[in-house]
């Protein structure tokens, strides 16, 4: 099967056409201001060496920054309808309050708060207030906002109050946007509301974005299906991602620990990403990123739902060296690197521009470097191999020696031997492992919820029958679904023989076959 696989990163825009395990071509070149004609030129170059009798591409994989730069940018959301059903006990702290003022602004929610909702044990707290909801509805209407981010008491262990809502709201706004929470969040109010009520102003850019990209392939030539990578190193179909923008947070670094994975074959190891603005650290478990179980925040909102366990570090090929001072970073050129590292003929100095004067890689003149303090290199280059020891250490979970890969257009600043590293592994097309990453991905199902009133084995086969139905409907083929990984928690304090269950299943891409989306 061929695919073309596509990262678009701030800084760089990488792109591989794979055929089975087999790398075609590659192209890494600088994420330009129209994303889209990047993403036409990128399909361009990785098929132009392919003959015309070569067999069609099969898919192509896209990973994008789109939704986390509007979040971080407070740019292309939407304003958003918020009901929470919490009354009268989630009175105290309304939708968003603990928000970036800033974003609050750029999404100008609407809010209701209505009664209704569960006690942690299943017990309802009061009645729906159908008609506040009803009324709810009818005001989002008619203030011209369509999507909407509805929020109950304890809803991963009861969904009935959210999906009962979500019926009156379609029934006053048949095209509206909805967001349940109980599909996204965990238990935690407000980290719960705070991620649906962001997948909510992003519909509408997911829409968007799904369309040009859409528009991009047509004009490229290639007419295939194409998926979104999502942020648990799988792949969805484009449809389902744009429902779900919030997946998408934080995918390209999985993409590389995924691309990591295919590249050396191992399932359990360490990855740093080097990009040209920053690096991402994290873990290899069973051949997938390990997964925080955490609060993560993204754009200085707390949220609480599916995020890789991840060690961001502000130190890339383009990172700013400030001499004087010796300091590196956080600032980066980004993807002006080819205009203003020295190197390139510019004026600042960069992490790159040191690698190239200690001879760690050949980019650009070298003569232009020729000048610096070879003290100051080696001053500047220990300072970066301490950077890169810390992070290992907080990321490790044990003393032992582990296997870090280093991925990336800017992995040569990765030193050969580090402190709590048993060996840094190199390999061929690290500096498009992102890529690869989305390109060989598969797709996912996954559950984490709350159940009751069963046994424990009749709660876990409810859970994956949820997961391989959500795989099915995210763009995998039935039969090739397998069960990657399990866990299940007794609630001592719910009755009924409560038990959180998580189950996750990936399964290959059903080409070619049609599918009704939900």
């Amino acid at each position: 099967m061929k695919r073309i696989g596509i990262d678009v990163g701030g800084t760089n825009t990488d792109a591989v056409l794979i055929d089975g395990e087999t790398v075609l071509s590659s192209i890494k070149f600088p994420t330009t201001a129209d994303v889209m004609k990047g993403v036409v030129d990128a399909i361009r170059h990785v098929t132009a060496s392919q003959p015309a009798s070569a067999s069609q591409v099969d898919a192509v994989m896209i990973g994008t920054t789109h939704f986390t730069n509007a979040v971080v940018e407070r740019a292309r959301l939407e304003r958003v309808g918020a009901i929470r059903i919490a009354m009268p006990a989630g009175a105290s702290l309304p939708p968003m309050v603990d928000w970036p003022d800033d974003l609050r602004e750029a999404v100008d929610p609407l809010s209701f708060m209505v009664e209704g909702g569960h006690e942690y044990d299943g017990r309802p707290l009061v009645p729906l207030d159908r008609d506040a909801v009803r009324d709810a509805a009818m005001r989002i209407r008619d203030a011209g906002i369509q999507s909407v981010g509805i929020t109950a008491l304890f809803s991963p262990l009861t969904t009935e109050c959210e999906v009962e809502a979500a019926e009156i709201v379609r029934s006053v706004m048949p095209d509206a946007r909805i967001t349940l929470s109980h599909t996204l969040g965990r238990i935690g109010l407000l980290e719960r509301e705070n991620v649906t009520l962001l997948n909510a102003a992003l519909q509408g850019l997911g829409q968007r974005t799904v369309d040009a990209f859409a528009k991009a392939l047509k004009e490229s030539g290639v007419h295939a299906p194409f998926y979104l990578t999502q942020n648990d190193g799988t792949v969805v179909l484009a449809e389902v991602a744009a429902a779900n923008p919030v997946y998408s947070f934080a995918s390209g670094p999985t993409n590389s620990m995924r691309g990591a994975a295919f590249l050396t074959g191992l399932k359990e190891a360490m990855v740093i990403d080097v990009g040209g603005t920053t690096s991402d650290i994290g873990c290899l478990v069973g051949g997938f990123p390990r997964e925080a179980n955490n609060v993560v925040e993204v754009g200085g909102v707390r949220t609480l739902f599916r995020m890789p366990d991840l060690l961001p570090m502000a130190l890339g090929g383009g990172t700013i060296i400030d001499a004087e001072k010796g300091t590196i970073g956080p600032r980066s050129v980004g993807y002006r690197i080819t205009s203003e590292a020295l190197v390139f003929g510019g004026s600042t100095l960069t992490t790159t521009d040191i690698a190239v004067a200690a001879g760690l890689v050949e980019i650009g003149d070298r003569d232009r470097v020729s000048h610096l303090d070879q003290t100051l290199v080696s001053t500047l280059l220990k300072r970066i191999e301490q950077m890169v020891e810390d992070s290992v250490d907080r990321m490790k979970t044990s003393a032992d020696g582990v296997e870090l890969i280093a991925v990336g257009g800017g992995s040569f600043l990765i030193p050969e031997k580090l402190n709590g590293v048993s060996e840094v592994l190199r390999v061929e097309h690290a500096g498009v492992a992102n890529a690869l990453g989305a390109a060989m991905a598969q797709v996912s199902g996954e559950v984490d919820q709350v159940f009751s009133e069963m046994s424990r084995d009749a709660a876990i086969a409810e859970a994956e029958k949820l997961a391989r139905q959500r795989a099915i409907e995210a763009g995998a083929q039935p039969g090739t679904i397998s069960l990657l990984d399990t866990e299940d928690i007794p609630i001592a304090y719910l009755p009924g023989d409560a038990r959180r269950v998580r189950v996750r299943v990936v399964g290959d891409i059903a080409f070619n076959e049609k599918r009704e989306v939900a």
